[in-house]
């Protein structure tokens, strides 16, 4: 398993890079959610939508990212990882929430650039393309690298909390590291596939939805966990600074465990069936989280969500990979891609709704519901890749 798992990180060197940046900023972000919701001095309504503006941010540039993949070339990475970096001062420094909702934006439009939705930028795109050239799968690894850094940084970030450090100090040492990454970022540009002659250039509508589907419900329980853990230990377990961290962390933790375990079972079961399963035990973490007396019953209740919710993002997108033909898998990534992303304009102000009326127990509870949802599109998919597989070669 070791070696299934650094012989994949080593065939996606630059990838797994722009992976590992963006997880140590999200990182500490979460760890530090209470710490800007009580600066700004508003309820969970409006911080829910002040996050808003990062989502907003990240569908502006999703258009203007291929032109900037295109102008850059092999310096595109480094230059939207230097850009993030950058971004990410202007949130840490707002002490009103209209100012903290414009870094936001600034923060999701940097985003953006980094993980674009088309396949001439795309970091999962990239990714599925190695893995039709190697015939490995390099999905559930690379995932993994920005699990490992953004558990790495939420945990740490609870240490400096505790010790009562700035968070724009915080910030500014994630941007030592991201310049230690710098030169792991370069990479050649990745050859365009193309269509065999009388090949079909239409993407099968409805196997790419009902991936997209599967993978938004993914990310939107994400991004949930991620962003209002910390405030669920705090505000209504009762938790400290370094305990309230410690969710996003323990999160971050098991998912790098779950996603590399899953980088070892995606090359020995399907990824409906594995789906199916992590779907099931993150839905049962969720409703533990939801319902737990104490932050360490909060603990193991993220714990079991991270280790489930690990996988089925980069299975469901290398499941749409392989939905289609190989000239289309680009294009079919890009689209599930962009359903994918609306979670993130629906979690902050869902996760923000539910908590402001009926507490984050009944809104952790929903989170619990919402996973279990994935099943029946899953069911469909697995019809699909079984007459996939039955049509001779």
């Amino acid at each position: 398993m070791r070696m299934s798992i650094l012989s994949a990180l080593r065939l996606t060197r630059a990838p797994g890079s722009a992976f590992v940046v963006m997880g140590l900023y999200w990182g500490v972000f979460a760890a530090h959610v209470p710490v800007f919701r009580d600066r700004l001095g508003v309820d969970d309504a409006v911080f829910g939508s002040l996050l808003l503006g990062s989502s907003l941010g990240l569908l502006t540039t999703m258009w203007l990212a291929p032109r900037f993949d295109q102008k850059l070339g092999r310096a595109a990475l480094p230059v939207a990882a230097a850009l993030l970096a950058l971004a990410w001062i202007a949130p840490a420094l707002a002490a009103t929430p209209l100012a903290f909702a414009i870094g936001m934006v600034g923060v999701g439009m940097a985003s953006g650039v980094c993980d674009v939705v088309r396949a001439s930028a795309t970091w999962d795109a990239r990714v599925s393309q190695i893995e039709a050239q190697s015939g490995r799968s390099l999905m559930n690894a690379n995932h993994g690298l920005f699990s490992l850094a953004y558990g790495c940084a939420a945990l740490a970030s609870g240490l400096t909390r505790e010790a009562g450090l700035p968070i724009l100090v915080v910030f500014g040492g994630m941007t030592v590291v991201t310049l230690v990454l710098m030169p792991l970022l370069w990479r050649a540009p990745s050859p365009e596939m193309m269509p065999e002659e009388g090949a079909s250039v239409t993407l099968p509508l409805w196997p790419v939805a009902l991936c997209g589907i599967v993978v938004m419900i993914a990310f939107l329980s994400e991004a949930t966990v991620e962003s209002w853990s910390a405030l669920h230990i705090e505000r209504t377990l009762g938790g400290g600074a370094a305990q309230g961290a410690l969710g996003p962390a323990l999160l971050g933790i098991t998912m790098t465990l779950g996603r590399f375990g899953g980088q070892a079972l995606a090359e020995r079961l399907s990824e409906t069936a594995v789906i199916r399963v992590a779907a099931l035990v993150s839905a049962f973490g969720a409703a533990i989280a939801a319902m737990a007396p104490v932050p360490m019953v909060a603990y193991l209740g993220f714990a079991i969500t991270g280790l489930g919710i690990s996988v089925i993002g980069p299975m469901g997108l290398a499941l749409a990979g392989r939905m289609v033909a190989p000239h289309q898998r680009s294009q079919a990534i890009a689209r599930v891609a962009v359903i994918a992303f609306c979670a993130f304009l629906i979690a902050p102000v869902l996760m923000g709704g539910l908590s402001e009326v009926f507490g984050l127990r009944l809104a952790f509870g929903a989170v619990a519901a919402l996973l279990l949802m994935i099943l029946p599109p899953v069911l469909a998919l697995r019809r699909r890749a079984r007459a996939l597989a039955a049509v001779p070669a």
